[in-house]
């Protein structure tokens, strides 16, 4: 924005060289503007009054959220069942419930405008990540990762280990346990509880999952990989070096270390790491609205339930369009289910020609 007194020189010197012989539009280019520009300050009083934008009146739109909105949506955003949810969260959680208000970023705005939008918690900035080879999943039971993390305990130094499978259609955990220590015949009996669980043994072996994991040592053992043939799994992993070729169950422990009721000083003993675990599984498969599988829970895209959710979805938002349409600029929201799910997709031919287009899922959690 150029200040009035800026102006005024301006056209004093396009004058000036103007009077001297140069074209209007050499010496007004000279100057940093267009000829169209100074005739337009001329014309309008631009070189007396100056820029008159910052000081314009701006009508507020007719269909802009009232005062009644507004303070519906910091009462609803502060209440103590979405206290710690983000507005993505909040929004297909009310429309589970028949409630529309307003969208994401309507919910964004108003809660920035009173400053609950701060950053809270401990996670870092999140960083780019290398992908490699390409697993397709379009329905439960054909991909499963698996992985163990360190659940810290208080004394310095010992640590007890989340075993844990997670299925990448529906991202629901399907088995999962504790032990005080790393020890191969722990993830073979993990193996053999969780396909009796899924029911494995009514499927052809052709069918049964593929299980893809990291180079470890433990996953890697004899015992284990007999227990993966005799019980039909295909094994699948990591690249070597690559730390990110398993991202949907980082992203997931990643969730996990971060909610608010992990111990940050750690667990007292393996009975309370346990309860924890368990806690944590029964929230996370049957409570938490999942950003990837668009915001149903693993346990409902598990069980197919999530079609007639998003269908709903669907319907509520065509409502609240219909009811006020100058509110929605462009079509609705996007409640199509995630047909495909990509585990390192590295070659996107192989998408396309299993799914008919490019696809790529986040390893969101």
């Amino acid at each position: 924005m150029i200040t009035l007194e800026d102006r005024q020189r301006i056209a004093q010197l396009v004058q000036e060289a103007h009077r001297d012989g140069a074209r209007l539009r050499c010496a007004c280019a000279e100057a940093g503007i267009t000829a169209r520009t100074l005739q337009r300050w001329q014309c309008t009083q631009g070189l007396v009054t100056g820029d008159r934008r910052p000081g314009a009146e701006r009508p507020l739109p007719g269909h802009a959220l009232s005062e009644q909105e507004r303070a519906q949506i910091l009462q609803l955003a502060n209440e103590p069942r979405f206290a710690e949810l983000p507005p993505a969260r909040i929004v297909p959680m009310l429309a589970d419930e028949g409630v529309y208000i307003a969208s994401e970023s309507s919910f964004q705005r108003v809660l920035r405008a009173h400053g609950q939008t701060r950053h809270r918690g401990r996670p870092k900035a999140p960083q780019r990540r290398r992908a490699p080879s390409t697993h397709l999943a379009s329905a439960p039971r054909q991909v499963w990762c698996w992985d163990m993390t360190y659940l810290p305990a208080q004394v310095l130094g010992r640590w007890f280990h989340l075993y844990l499978i997670l299925d990448l259609f529906s991202r629901k955990i399907v088995g999962y346990e504790v032990h005080d220590t790393d020890n191969c015949d722990h993830a073979a009996a993990l193996l053999r509880r969780t396909a009796l669980a899924e029911g494995l043994h009514g499927l052809d072996r052709q069918h049964r999952p593929v299980l893809h994991g990291d180079n470890g040592s433990t996953f890697k053992a004899t015992t284990v990989l007999a227990m993966m043939h005799w019980l039909g799994l295909k094994a699948s992993y990591s690249r070597p070096r690559v730390s990110d070729d398993n991202a949907f169950v980082e992203s997931l422990f990643r969730t996990a270390k971060y909610r608010p009721q992990f111990p940050a000083k750690g667990f007292a003993d393996l009975e309370q790491a346990r309860a924890w675990a368990s806690s944590f599984v029964r929230w996370y498969n049957h409570d938490h609205r999942h950003s990837g599988i668009r915001y149903v829970s693993p346990a409902q895209r598990h069980a197919g339930a999530d079609r007639g959710i998003l269908q709903a979805r669907h319907a509520l938002y065509l409502r609240a369009r219909a009811r006020n349409p100058r509110r929605w600029a462009r079509d609705t929201r996007n409640w199509n289910p995630i047909s495909v799910v990509t585990l390192n997709p590295e070659r996107n031919t192989v998408i396309t020609t299993v799914t008919g287009s490019p696809h790529k899922t986040r390893p969101a959690a």
